[in-house]
């Protein structure tokens, strides 16, 4: 390997900084550079914390400078073109990059606008989400002034980061109630636009026990499509049928729709949904060998968090430097991906799975059972470890990740 090889990462998300972080730490010779727009990164698994009233958002946010990894060059800038047959990324502040290897991770697109009603009814009307370090103080809000009614709990049908935050909140806003005595006087709804509570069957089972055992009604294939703001009114669409119906409604938790961003969209980088097109166990792309991806925006068939990236990432470093070295890359990604499901305060189910959607657990007991211990290690430990090891690149001594 050659020194100052040219390595440019996409995205300053916990797939950026892991990448390069562990890129410097592994291969300092390397040139590495970032290319970030966003003056602040955020931890956001927290904000089902901050939704539920645990903590403050601040405590989420942090300088994009303070987590920079040293020694990496950041252009404050996003990607405007990706020109792979000439090796270069065009910025939009003009900037041509040249690179040796590339890595894109620049995130998932929020489609709030896809909604009607929903951009301008947020944090009034009832409505709230945690999907944005703006709107996420918006569900503490409305939970404390709920005093009754109808609460409903949205998830759409296309791909999101950290598929199981929807249901975590509604967990946490139905035992709210319970403790502020107004549970009787409240009905609790989990609206699904897929067709099951949660990706993996052996936790998928324990969670609609759960739901039934504190009656929330589960329903599937059921689209938000609309709001009313004023007169408190959601329309959905039965996506079996394709007929739409009004739901009045107190409270609402809208998780948005998702998808792939704009620029990955028209990139010759993208598959036919826009996802970067990538091996799905060695995260380099199938038509450009030294273009890798990983995290929210890669087209890899696993759900999108954050403890992804903690086994996603040792893998494409290892392939990466393996072609710069001129060698085959053997490192392999199992699709592990983990969810750490909160059910409530002081109740966690920490659901870790693969590919096949089998259990690939941490702890030798049963992880489909709600435990306190969970609990604080979602709290108090999870955090430590993303802002000290997942976005430094640091590898941690466990035999699989746990850092959502």
């Amino acid at each position: 390997m050659r020194s100052q090889q040219r390595i440019v990462v996409i995205g300053g998300g916990a797939a950026g900084l892991n990448v390069a972080g562990r890129l410097r730490r592994l291969a300092p010779a390397l040139s590495v550079t970032l290319v970030e727009p966003a003056d602040y990164h955020y931890y956001q698994p927290l904000w089902t914390l901050v939704g539920g009233g645990v903590y403050p958002r601040e405590r989420s946010q942090r300088l994009m400078q303070e987590v920079v990894p040293p020694g990496v060059a950041w252009i404050k800038s996003a990607v405007h073109e990706f020109l792979p047959a000439e090796n270069l990324v065009v910025t939009q502040s003009g900037e041509r990059l040249g690179y040796d290897a590339l890595v894109v991770a620049p995130g998932i697109q929020i489609n709030w606008q896809a909604i009607p009603g929903l951009k301008e009814g947020l944090g009034r009307h009832g409505i709230c989400s945690n999907y944005s370090f703006d709107s996420v103080n918006s569900t503490w809000a409305q939970l404390q002034a709920l005093r009754g009614g109808n609460a409903l709990f949205t998830i759409p049908s296309t791909p999101i980061k950290c598929a199981g935050a929807p249901l975590k909140i509604m967990f946490l806003a139905e035992d709210h109630f319970r403790l502020t005595g107004i549970r009787a006087q409240c009905q609790v709804r989990y609206l699904n636009g897929g067709a099951a509570i949660f990706r993996a069957p052996h936790y998928a089972k324990a969670l609609v026990k759960i739901a039934a055992a504190r009656d929330i009604e589960v329903q599937y294939k059921r689209e938000l499509i609309a709001l009313r703001p004023e007169s408190r009114e959601a329309v959905f669409r039965d996506l079996d049928q394709g007929d739409e119906h009004l739901e009045k409604y107190d409270f609402i938790h809208v998780t948005p729709p998702m998808g792939a961003l704009e620029v990955m969209k028209r990139s010759p980088l993208a598959d036919s949904s826009g996802w970067v097109d990538v091996d799905k166990s060695s995260l380099r792309h199938v038509r450009y060998d030294n273009i890798f991806s990983l995290g929210d925006a890669s087209s890899l068939p696993t759900s999108k968090t954050a403890a992804a990236i903690r086994a996603q990432g040792p893998v494409l470093v290892a392939n990466l430097l393996a072609v710069l070295a001129g060698r085959t890359p053997v490192a392999s990604y199992n699709g592990y991906t983990s969810c750490p499901l909160i059910t409530g305060y002081g109740r966690l189910m920490l659901a870790e799975f693969d590919y096949e959607l089998q259990p690939c657990e941490t702890f030798p007991f049963d992880q489909a059972q709600e435990r306190r211990s969970m609990y604080w290690l979602k709290k108090y430990v999870m955090p430590f470890i993303y802002w000290r090891g997942l976005v430094r690149g640091r590898r941690w001594p466990t035999p699989w990740p746990i850092a959502d």
